[in-house]
């Protein structure tokens, strides 16, 4: 609207500025249409008959002259800038310590690009925070309502354009782990207040001598507005929403996106005046100073515009309270480090100084309780709206107020932090506390300011007490934030906790700990004497599946297939990930459902691995008892087998199919059936697949053996359920590796199948060293002999002969530059078949130094000849005599026969003779056939 529509009390400020952009511009075009439509804002924000009450999020200042006007005014009804569907969740608050944020999460989304799940969105809220006043006045009010107008979260995706979805709102997490409770969330805030004009920004930091732009609102914005009366911080907040608005570059997305949230909350307002027919007088709007501003047609009650809200997508939300903190809100939305501590301090100073009673929610952790928090409910008397007074010219023309020096606050700041930072292994003393007072007085005097600010005393402590290293964990920055405040860290209550979240502190119960404190406590549990503890046991190791690392971390007693241990102890640290633990109850209500989920979420994704699958098999067995659930997976992992046409995952396949099968083999009476359909059909498979394998540059050696493990330890199964013999022997025929290491695997596996003997083996390494051409690659040869110890582990004997012939015969220059390649392969893909050498070469080594010299290999050895026996000519008579002697074992025989000849006395007649004329026919038979020859 122009200048002359609007009202008279700006007509002095409008000639004044008019007055200034002739004087200091070129034209006074461009400069006087930014001023005098700046003032034109203001004007018509605070003729608005909605009262519109401009905020900037996190700001005391905010806080203060919300909690007075809200004193003052008492209205009915309390528009938010707040997500609409976040509503539910803000009577939760109360059960809560703050810092938190209200969150809504969609783990499964349809309607959106499938790379943005899960979607999140947070709303941090802290004590010294605008919306928080007005969340509690509401909420503990009687007959006062709370309305949120912004845009739903899901629209809050909806209008985000495809390329910023993962940069626009946030910034990328720090690495410590209070910064970082938000994750990846998208973060919306009351009152995003700051130059979106980089030259502007760049400007105000440059003259106000401050380096980041938290310092520049403190010190220009903040301490001005913190005594000021309603009228003047609302004006002046107008005001700086405006310029920042009009001095906004051109971008089209954002522009779009912020106009949008404005019409859709002035339409949510004007729906709910008509639908109640509440007068506007009785409400107060409470938003961001950007919005405060808006030029939109849809503002205010008698707006013309109509603005259409879209309907939400199909995606299905979850929502809860999860714990915020100081560096996380920094984090999130771009402020400096310890700005919001800062902010937090400066916030009880204000209420110290100005006596204004603040609003806090009936039964709020950490809150004072007071004897009057029921006076809230007396109704103010209303009184009639004065018209709209000039108060920006007199704030703007008078000087900025001297704060003089507070050197009790200034000395207490410096012996502090010299305290802080000698037990953090500085070496500080009486005189670094001096010099830190009287530096942080040089500053500020630097920076034209009498009164030292936080941000003055902060530069001046690491001045004086930095060194070159940090001997601790933290550093003096980190101190001084500490000791402005340091960074609170939130906490949900356990009524304020999902299902999921209070039935696993349900069933934790019997450990005795309180496990919603932060830190880590230690759990330690008798399973033999306290069989209830099995339980604590059991979802303990769930929850170490499910959660970040370190929330549940085992100290003693492992959980593996076929094992159960009699003692535990356990680190816990529940209330530290509690955000964790929350965004799990957003899955489902209760481990054992999150945990299944999870595990057909993996068997059945589209790139899925068969060793994923085994994976998702031994966990449900492990956690879920196996049963209905391990039979699909495993039937899935049959599915999966049949299509993969790569080795990549063969050596975790082999090491997973050999656990399950061990643990069904004692634990069952009988197989499961998909595990005997799985070796037949990867028996089929990985014979299809050796010979290419053994020629493939893409497949390794460890693979192409842990298909020949897989072969040998799953032949005698797969025969037995009706696979073939000769598909192996085929594939063998069919596989020509030229690549050494290779070639060696292949003869290996011949030597187990029998179609190589040892001797024969013996003489192919002997030929490659005698060869000098092929030396040079022996070294690879025996990188294949030992990964053939996965297939045939019977060969452990031999490659330690091998071994110990290289480093017996080959030269220096090859055989120094294989060391590293061969303790780095046996560290990384060999740890297994360490110890199978190691036992080899110790039986097979002297155990002593002394015996060491005058010993000699044992395939070095001369081999004996066989001893033949000797022959006498009363063997037979021997072996008789000894019958003869004990005939009991033979007539019990002849007695089990049914034969009752008696024994024959010895004759000196040869017996053959009696036997052929006993027994004829065979003679006879002889003798017509070489007759009829």
């Amino acid at each position: 609207m122009s200048g002359v529509d609007g009202s008279t009390a700006f007509e002095a400020l409008r000639g004044q500025l008019q007055d200034a952009a002739s004087e200091f511009a070129d034209g006074p075009d461009a400069l006087q249409g930014i001023l005098l439509g700046i003032v034109d804002d203001v004007d018509r924000a605070v003729r608005e008959p909605l009262e519109i009450f401009p905020v900037c999020h996190h700001s005391p200042a905010s806080a203060v002259a919300m909690a007075r006007r809200l004193r003052e005014k008492q209205p009915k009804v309390v528009y938010l800038e707040l997500c609409e569907d976040m509503a539910p969740l803000l009577t939760e608050l109360r059960n809560c310590r703050l810092p938190v944020a209200v969150q809504a999460f969609a783990s499964e989304v349809k309607g959106f690009p499938a790379e943005w799940a899960p979607l999140s969105v947070v709303a941090p809220i802290t004590e010294a925070s605008a919306e928080y006043q007005a969340i509690a006045y509401a909420l503990d009010t009687p007959g006062v309502e709370l309305v949120l107008v912004d845009r739903s979260s899901d629209h809050v995706f909806q209008w985000q354009a495809a390329g910023r979805a993962d940069a626009a709102d946030q910034d990328t997490p720090p690495a410590e782990e209070e910064a970082a409770l938000h994750g990846d969330a998208v973060g919306v805030e009351i009152g995003d207040l700051r130059p979106r004009f980089a030259e502007l920004e760049e400007h105000l930091l440059h003259h106000g001598r401050v380096r980041h732009w938290s310092e520049w609102w403190h010190q220009y914005v903040e301490l001005p507005l913190g005594d000021s009366d309603h009228d003047t911080y609302r004006q002046v907040m107008l005001l700086i929403g405006s310029l920042f608005r009009r001095l906004a570059p051109g971008d089209a997305d954002r522009l779009r996106v912020d106009e949008d949230r404005e019409r859709h909350m002035w339409t949510r307002m004007r729906e709910h005046l008509a639908a109640t027919g509440t007068d506007p007088q009785d409400c107060l709007y409470v938003c961001g100073a950007f919005h405060a501003s808006s030029r939109v047609e849809e503002f205010g009650v008698h707006g013309s515009g109509s603005f259409e809200i879209t309907p939400p997508s199909e995606s299905t939300w979850q929502y809860g309270l999860i714990p915020s903190s100081h560096s996380a809100i920094e984090a999130q939305f771009g402020l400096a480090a310890g700005s919001v501590s800062i902010a937090a301090t400066q916030w009880a100073k204000n209420l110290k100084r100005t006596r204004v009673k603040p609003y806090r929610l009936a039964g709020q952790a950490g809150a004072r309780k007071t004897a009057g928090a029921k006076k809230s409910a007396v109704q103010a008397t209303p009184t009639a709206p004065e018209a709209p007074s000039d108060k920006l010219s007199g704030f703007l023309q008078s000087p900025p107020a001297l704060d003089r020096l507070d050197e009790a606050e200034l000395l207490g700041w410096s012996v502090e932090i010299v305290r802080s930072a000698r037990r953090n292994g500085y070496l500080a003393s009486t005189a670094d506390a001096i010099a830190v007072f009287e530096t942080s007085i040089l500053l500020a005097g630097m920076r034209d300011r009498a009164r030292p600010t936080p941000y003055d005393f902060q530069d001046a402590a690491v001045t004086c007490i930095e060194k070159e290293t940090v001997p601790g964990r933290r550093d003096v920055r980190r101190l001084v934030e500490i000791l402005m405040g340091g960074d609170r860290v939130g906490q949900v209550g356990y009524d304020a906790l999902p299902p999921l979240a209070r039935d696993v502190h349900d069933r934790l119960a019997p450990l005795n700990l309180k496990l919603q404190q932060r830190g880590v406590q230690r759990a330690l549990l008798d399973l033999a004497s306290r069989q209830e503890l099995r339980r604590c046991s059991d979802l303990l190791w769930m929850l170490r599946r499910l959660m970040p690392h370190g929330a549940a971390r085992p100290i003693m007693g492992e959980r593996e297939l076929g094992k159960q241990s009699v003692q535990e102890s356990w680190d816990l640290a529940l209330g530290t990930h509690q955000r964790a633990l929350i965004e799990l109850g957003y899955e489902g209500v209760s481990v054992e459902q999150v945990l299944e989920q999870r595990l057909r979420r993996v068997a059945y994704a589209p790139n899925a691995t068969t060793a994923q699958v085994l994976e998702a098999v031994e966990d449900a067995e492990l956690h879920l008892r196996g049963g209905r659930l391990a039979d699909e997976l495993g039937t899935r992992a049959l599915e999966v087998l049949a299509t993969e046409r790569s080795v990549d995952g063969a050596p975790e396949v082999l090491r997973r199919v050999r656990r399950l099968l061990a643990y069904y083999r004692i634990s069952r009476p009988e197989l499961p059936s998909w595990i005997e359909t799985f070796a037949k059909t990867g028996y089929a498979h990985y014979c299809t697949l050796l010979p290419t394998a053994f020629t493939d540059e893409d497949a390794t050696v460890r693979q192409v053996a842990a298909m020949l493990g897989f072969l040998f330890s799953m032949e005698s199964l797969a025969l037995s359920l009706g696979c073939d013999r000769t598909q192996l022997d085929l594939a063998f025929a069919q596989s020509h590796p030229q690549e050494p290491s290779r070639v060696a695997l292949l003869w290996a596996a011949r030597v187990h199948l029998g179609q190589l003997s040892r001797a024969e083996l013996r003489e192919r390494c002997d030929a490659l060293l005698d060869n000098p051409l092929v030396v040079p690659a022996y070294p690879r040869y025996l990188s294949g002999f030992l990964h053939a110890l996965e297939p045939v582990p019977q060969l452990a004997d031999f490659v330690v002969e091998a071994v110990s012939n290289a480093f017996a015969r080959l030269p220096d220059p090859v055989l120094l530059p294989w060391l590293p390649k061969l303790i780095t392969t046996l560290r990384s893909e060999g740890a297994d078949l360490a110890p199978l050498l190691i036992r080899e070469a110790g039986r097979v080594f002297p155990g002593r130094l002394a015996a060491l010299d005058a010993w000699v290999p044992p395939w070095q050895a001369a081999p004996e000849a066989p001893a033949l026996p000797a022959a006498t000519d009363g063997g037979a008579a021997g072996r008789a005599v000894l019958l003869a002697a004990h005939p009991e074992t033979c007539d019990s025989l002849a007695e089990l026969l049914g034969c009752e000849d008696p024994w024959e006395t010895e004759t000196a007649a040869p017996t053959g003779s009696l036997l052929t004329a006993r027994h004829p026919e065979t003679a006879e038979a002889l003798e017509a056939l070489l007759a009829g020859v």
